[in-house]
């Protein structure tokens, strides 16, 4: 049975899991949730999701979300193209936490899934619909753009410093695994929808250059997805 994702064409954690799906060479149905249109909150979404998130999956009559949590099940069911290093200690210390103080440059041992954490808790949240929403009834119409920048420069200057000792031709070395997964959707929002100065970042943008060059990246980005809008 064909897999099936719930997806928004920009959403940057169904991007992570198109390009999850993509790398393991697995077909699926696109499933897509008008975000804009409130769909995620239909009676119909919610008895996919609860919480009315998107990506989620449906693999015969299992369901699972969080796009974390999605590209886990991923890895373990279908083991082709590996997501994470196959040594138990390195895959081990993948697993920790990123918990050092981004301001203090004391960070841990670091590999792909502390990578996948800083994008995922301390970048990515801050740009979601529902909170720039939010900030900009509150506080103003211009403030949304405004926190979701000043979130997103935060999370690259750390991410810079993260991965500088280990960066290859991707994230973590000259393979791609679940830190690259994480980064290309936030680097693509930063350049494509924000329009951030990259020039301050010369790692990150160059790991952009390299996704850009790999199919797998390219057919998952938000502007080839079936609901986005034609140009």
């Amino acid at each position: 049975m064909k897999l099936k994702l719930y997806s928004y064409w920009r959403s940057s954690c169904s991007y992570r899991v198109r390009i999850g799906l993509n790398l393991k060479g697995l077909e699926y149905e696109y499933k897509a949730v008008d975000l804009l249109k409130g769909e995620q909150f239909s009676p119909e979404f919610l008895k996919i999701n609860p919480i009315g998130y998107v990506p989620a999956l449906v693999d015969g009559d299992f369901v699972v979300s969080d796009s974390f949590a999605i590209l886990m099940y991923l890895e373990e069911k279908y083991p082709q193209h590996p997501l994470l290093p196959s040594d138990l200690k390195r895959k081990a210390i993948n697993y920790q936490k990123f918990v050092s103080d981004l301001e203090t440059n004391e960070f841990p041992f670091v590999l792909h899934l502390q990578a996948a954490n800083l994008v995922s808790s301390s970048i990515q949240p801050f740009q979601n619909l529902t909170g720039v929403k939010y900030i900009e009834e509150k506080v103003g119409a211009d403030e949304g753009d405004v926190w979701t920048k000043t979130h997103i420069e935060k999370g690259f200057v750390a991410l810079e410093k993260l991965l500088k000792d280990y960066a290859g031709e991707y994230a973590t070395g000259d393979e791609v695994f679940l830190a690259d997964l994480f980064l290309a959707p936030q680097l693509y929002a930063a350049i494509n929808v924000i329009n951030l100065d990259m020039t301050q970042f010369p790692l990150l943008l160059r790991l952009h250059e390299a996704y850009s060059k790999l199919p797998a990246f390219q057919n998952a980005v938000p502007e080839k997805q079936p609901d986005a809008p034609s140009s």
